[in-house]
């Protein structure tokens, strides 16, 4: 195990499900990934930057909900910025396996 944490530290993460509404490839990008714009409701539509090519293809990814942190500061990759960050496992080859809901959910609901 990791550095542990107080449970007031992870309450101040803020994560949310959000729908994939766009993608695409992020040439730009040091290593292979996509801009995703997810629709958070409340909240708004957010981008990001995910290295999630090798497991998804962007025509995959359009209304997939994902759970994503939304309180990080925005982040510049290459020549955007990321609004939050995309939760995922990591497989064997350090692929990116997107975290999801169980059922569909209402954009924005949070994780507690």
């Amino acid at each position: 195990m990791q550095n542990q944490i107080s449970w007031q530290d992870f309450a101040k993460v803020e994560m949310r499900i959000g729908t994939i509404i766009a993608a695409e490839p992020f040439e730009e990008a040091r290593n292979p990934a996509f801009v995703l714009q997810i629709d958070f409701g409340e909240l708004g539509i957010k981008k990001s930057s995910a290295q999630i090519t090798t497991l998804y293809e962007t025509d995959d990814l359009i209304g997939k909900q994902i759970v994503a942190v939304v309180n990080f500061p925005p982040k510049q990759i290459a020549n955007r910025m990321s609004e939050c960050l995309v939760l995922g496992g990591l497989g064997d080859d350090k692929d990116v396996i997107l975290i999801q809901p169980e059922r569909q959910v209402e954009n924005g609901t949070r994780i507690g």
